[in-house]
């Protein structure tokens, strides 16, 4: 299976974004579901709007990192903790086939 990069050389060669100010930037909404297989969850987990049980909702800002994301995690979820733990990240999204602009 090939992988194509979507990432174009403008994108590439653009200045870095200025920080989040997060005295005055509100945070968002991360909804992050866990498991305790190594596995992520299939995909058909979230069709037709399921959501896995296994939810957490994390406040946080666009320029947390990995790190501080983890830190998250532990705080609100003790399994997380155990010595061995690994953390596997992927990005869900829903896309909209019928989204009408303008």
């Amino acid at each position: 299976m090939a992988v194509e990069s979507r990432v174009t050389q403008e994108e590439i060669k653009k200045e870095p974004e200025k920080p989040v100010d997060r005295e005055k930037t509100c945070p968002l909404l991360l909804r992050v579901f866990t498991t305790n297989n190594g596995c992520h969850h299939r995909m058909d987990e979230f069709s037709r709007g399921n959501m896995p049980s296994s939810e957490l909702q994390i406040y946080t800002w666009m320029d947390a990192t990995l790190k501080e994301l983890t830190s998250s995690v532990k705080e609100v979820y003790p399994e997380a903790r155990k010595k061995g733990t690994h953390f596997n990240f992927a990005i869900v999204f829903r896309i909209l086939k019928d989204l009408v602009i303008g």
